[in-house]
C-alpha cells in the first residue's frame, strides 16, 4: 500500500538526504512535466544540485514550503528562471533555493533509468526547450486529443 505524505513534509526530509549524500528517488507528482513525465506514473532519482546549466532539470523551492521539480531556463548571475515543461509561465528562485538536481528519471514502470545526461535527454531538451512558445498548442492537442486515443507518452 503505498502512502501520500505532503510535500512541506516530505520534501525537507528527501533535501536533509541528499545533504548527506545520498540519491532519491521519488514519485513525480503534478502534470507540469508533461508530457514526456507523468503524474503518479513516473519517478525521479534526485542528487545533490551538481553544476547547474540552463536546460538542467531541478528540485527548487520558489516559496516558502512550496517546492517544484522543473527546468532552468534562464540564469543571470544568482537569479533562475525555472519553467516546467508542460507550462507557459514561469517560477524564479535564486541560486540558493536549488535543492536537487535530476539525474534521470525511470519512465512507465521500466526499470532502466533514462539518465538526464544521455543524449535522448539532451536531444530532447534542446528540441523542446526551442518550440516555446508554439508548444502551447502541441500541450494543448496532447492533453485534449492524444492521451484519449493513445494515452500518456
Amino acid at each position: 500500500m503505498k502512502e501520500e505524505v505532503p510535500n512541506a513534509i516530505l520534501i525537507p526530509e528527501i533535501i536533509k538526504l541528499m545533504n548527506e549524500g545520498h540519491t532519491v528517488t521519488i514519485n513525480i507528482k503534478g502534470f507540469s512535466m508533461q508530457p514526456f513525465l507523468e503524474n503518479g506514473r513516473d519517478s525521479v532519482l534526485l542528487s545533490q544540485p551538481a553544476k547547474i546549466h540552463k536546460r538542467s532539470i531541478v528540485l527548487a523551492e520558489i516559496q516558502p514550503g512550496k517546492y517544484v521539480l522543473h527546468r532552468i531556463i534562464k540564469i543571470n548571475g544568482n537569479h533562475i528562471v525555472l519553467r516546467g515543461d508542460g507550462n507557459t509561465g514561469t517560477e524564479h528562485c535564486a541560486l540558493h533555493d536549488i535543492k536537487g538536481f535530476a539525474i534521470g528519471f525511470y519512465r512507465k514502470g521500466r526499470k532502466k533509468q533514462d539518465k538526464t545526461s544521455g543524449w535522448k535527454w539532451k536531444l530532447y531538451s534542446i528540441i523542446w526547450c526551442g518550440l516555446f512558445p508554439e508548444r502551447k498548442y502541441l500541450l494543448a492537442a496532447y492533453r485534449k486529443i492524444w492521451i484519449h486515443i493513445f494515452g500518456p507518452i
